[in-house]
């Protein structure tokens, strides 16, 4: 343990220990030549600041903290990607707490964000997270807080997420495309707001163009549930022709009965997912997606924590576009 201390700089060096601490800060009423000594011994000596009394004489620290679902999630896992080297660039650290989709956890999680006076908080909500009233009093307090993927419907949050009307309408156009008869098509969670926009934008699209194709609108959480609701959907004479599915869980146990049935892509069973992009790309033919990057959410939410620690609160909803990506699948 280091502990090289203001104090013992200021003895070695025979100033006063606010000369030194300013130095350190690069004051301009400190002399260039005092600014080099002091900078030079600190590095010899290894000096650094003591975060613990920077944090209580500033009620605040250089730690930002992350509320996610689950942290073993390929989508959460390159959006902490993004933040985690923004956050190191800037400067700050991350404090990384799970959720598991509990609102319990949730307000837990929120409690040890406000003991460890983080900077600020990236959220994003539980599917029963309905009383938002912690986050309006800690923004009120000046807490600055950005929303990510699932999200509150109030307008008074700072919020980034995918463009999830868009996923469930290019979803949608690519099975219109394919002359499809009869579809599966499974969403996640129905208590999720990403599962109730990409269902209704994709709903309300096959019956504006397509209102004679057949679809079961289905809800999975999970990819056993997911195998299991595709098995019990699909028969040779039911003459399911194509399924969609809404996430990378969804996709691997829809995946796991096709191949278990030994149903060949794309001639007998067209699929098509909506994806991060890496689990599609596990298979052959590779399952086409409309790509959702968990990237690039990361790197639009710090922006916005950024210009919410620099000016303010700014009060916004920005979103990632989605594109399709044509695999061999359809």
């Amino acid at each position: 343990m280091n502990n090289t201390t203001l104090k013992l700089l200021a003895q070695q060096l025979q100033l006063s220990i606010s000369t030194v601490s300013r130095a350190l800060k690069n004051h301009p009423d400190i002399s260039a030549k005092t600014k080099a000594k002091v900078q030079a011994l600190a590095q010899n000596l290894d000096y650094e600041p003591n975060a613990s009394a920077i944090q209580l004489r500033t009620q605040t620290s250089k730690i930002l903290g992350v509320i996610v679902p689950a942290i073993a999630n390929l989508f959460y896992e390159n959006f902490l990607a993004a933040i985690e080297e923004e956050s190191r660039n800037n400067g700050y650290a991350l404090m990384i707490l799970q959720s598991n989709h509990n609102a319990e956890n949730e307000l837990n999680n929120l409690k040890i964000f406000r003991q460890n006076r983080v900077s600020g908080i990236f959220a994003c909500l539980s599917a029963n997270s309905e009383n938002l009233d912690v986050y309006h009093k800690m923004i009120e307090q000046d807490m600055p807080i950005v929303f990510f993927d699932i999200v509150p419907k109030s307008n008074a949050f700072t919020k980034v997420r995918m463009a999830d009307e868009r996923c469930g309408v290019l979803a949608a156009k690519n099975i219109i495309k394919r002359n499809a008869k009869k579809v599966l098509a499974i969403f996640g969670d129905p208590a999720l707001s990403i599962s109730q926009i990409r269902k209704t934008s994709f709903q309300n699209l096959m019956m504006d163009l397509s209102p004679k194709t057949n679809v079961k609108y289905i809800n999975a959480t999970s990819s056993i549930e997911a195998e299991e609701i595709f098995k019990k959907n699909y028969n040779k004479t039911a003459k399911l022709d194509t399924v969609f599915c809404m996430t990378d869980e969804i996709l691997i146990g829809v995946m796991r009965a096709i191949q278990e049935l030994q149903i060949k892509v794309p001639t007998e069973m067209g699929v098509i997912s909506i994806s991060n992009g890496f689990i599609p790309n596990l298979y052959f033919p590779v399952i086409s997606y409309v790509e959702t990057s968990g990237f690039q959410l990361g790197k639009l939410a710090f922006t916005q924590m950024m210009a919410n620690l620099q000016t303010g609160k700014p009060v916004d909803e920005l979103t990632v576009e989605a594109k399709l990506i044509e695999g061999g699948s359809m």
